[in-house]
């Protein structure tokens, strides 16, 4: 544990000039948060051709029929229109409300809140939570008519919305219910080991957070997603059959098999699982049930199954613990550091001390450049890690020496166009928008795998 101190006493005495040097971080910011707004938009102005073509391409013309891809186009071209009005919208909103000093009349106006019930200055993690609570309302009110457009009007015009106006408050106001019932322990436990540890929080609230995903992982399920959707017992029949037997053959530690009713929403298809190591919950979108065959669901529920062969959660929760350990290691030259807030117009005295939640939020802001690089990191692993699934199931007539498993290359990829279809999802995509924003390769770049992975796992028998 020295060991550790000691090196990151190192990386804080190169970051020491934050704490003495007047820079002027709220320009750096403003700069830079408006450099990766512009950039997505660059991103989609080079999609958005692409939608004006007038097939699909080769692979895809046999599943594609004119009016479905007409469709699929205008879709994604009423998407991407609204993806760069809303991007430079809410980019516009936050640029203002950091012009201006919002976040400090925010801190004074929580104190004033909290000063009404007799709390002082001292109370700051009861601050803390008012300061968020005024923060997550006042950014609702603009992005509310974003959210009710997207609803209700565009996905309403290609036919996906089920979400009614009485569904939509409710969810609004379960998220928040939610959001406060969780967050509000969650931010003083976090909070409050940075004032029991010291300069040395940093292992400690890596432990933290961690505890913090094992308990989301576990109450998540039984607690959270019940208020939004209904998860039943998947029926007995063919689709059952085919997931306990492959589950079974895999030695996958299922504990429950769910359908969960998307179709209340929305009528775009998935499955999923999570659970701890020791116990696995499958769930499968009605949606995806009624457009699919059992056998083209279990090819999707094998692709997913890969996921779990591999280890990719464990190895995408070990990466974003390095993640959080690289941005916790930079912050504690930020958490002392008057200049800092001074910069994003905080008076003297709350800059004297600088609150723990203002500093955190502010560095958060600083870091929006290596946020956007990670975020293409990540998407480039997660890829790799659709790609080995998508293999997994292409194998596993050979893993299992089961011979009906034989065309499940097929299965999936026939899956996969349904997918696509039912959900008119894009399938002429720009290399650079796709690095950027997708975590799961193009569908035809996952066909032309699996034909590959299907002629590899012949030649292997």
């Amino acid at each position: 544990m020295d060991f550790l101190h000691a090196q990151l006493a190192t990386v804080q005495k190169q970051l020491a000039f934050v704490s003495t040097d007047p820079v002027d971080w709220k320009t750096y910011v403003q700069a830079f948060s408006w450099t990766v707004c512009l950039f997505e938009s660059y991103l989609l102005l080079r999609q958005y051709p692409l939608y004006s073509k007038t097939a699909p391409p080769p692979v895809l013309a046999e599943h594609f029929t004119g009016d479905v891809f007409h469709k699929s186009q205008t879709y994604g071209r009423d998407k991407a229109k609204f993806a760069l009005f809303s991007g430079l919208f809410k980019q516009t909103v936050d640029s203002l409300l950091l012009h201006f000093g919002f976040y400090a009349w925010a801190w004074a106006v929580a104190g004033d809140a909290i000063g009404k019930f007799g709390y002082g200055e001292e109370y700051e993690i009861t601050q803390s939570i008012a300061f968020i609570v005024i923060l997550v309302v006042v950014s609702t009110i603009p992005s509310l008519p974003l959210s009710v457009y997207q609803t209700f009007v565009l996905e309403e015009r290609h036919g996906f919305n089920k979400t009614t106006p009485g569904l939509f408050v409710a969810d609004l106001l379960k998220g928040w219910a939610v959001g406060f019932v969780i967050g509000a322990p969650f931010l003083s436990a976090f909070l409050y080991v940075f004032k029991w540890a010291g300069d040395r929080f940093v292992p400690w609230l890596m432990a933290f957070l961690l505890t913090f995903q094992i308990i989301m992982v576990i109450i998540y399920p039984t607690v959270i997603q019940p208020l939004f959707n209904k998860l039943s017992p998947l029926k007995d029949g063919e689709l059952r059959t085919r997931i306990e037997s492959l589950a079974s053959k895999l030695k996958f530690p299922l504990t429950h098999l769910y359908e969960i009713d998307g179709s209340k929403r929305s009528s775009h298809s998935n499955a999923y699982f999570f659970g701890l190591p020791w116990s696995k919950h499958i769930v499968i979108f009605d949606t995806l049930i009624k457009e699919s065959k059992p056998d083209e669901v279990e090819a999707v529920l094998a692709h997913e199954l890969g996921h779990w062969y591999y280890m990719h959660p464990t190895k995408l929760l070990l990466a974003s613990q390095l993640h959080i350990f690289t941005i916790l290691a930079l912050f504690p030259a930020f958490i002392h550091a008057p200049p800092f807030l001074r910069a994003f117009d905080f008076p003297k005295h709350v800059a004297a001390q600088p609150p723990t939640i203002i500093a955190f939020l502010l560095f958060q802001m600083i870091l929006m450049p290596l946020e956007a690089v990670v975020g293409i990191a990540m998407n480039a692993i997660s890829r790799h890690f659709e790609y080995q699934a998508d293999n997994f199931a292409c194998i596993l007539q050979n893993k299992l020496k089961a011979d009906e498993m034989a065309d499940m290359s097929d299965r999936l990829g026939r899956a996969l166009v349904q997918l696509h279809v039912k959900n008119l999802s894009t399938v002429w995509v720009d290399w650079l928008y796709s690095a950027y924003h997708h975590s799961h390769p193009t569908l035809t770049e996952r066909l032309k795998a699996l034909e590959g992975y299907k002629s590899a796992a012949k030649k292997s028998q």
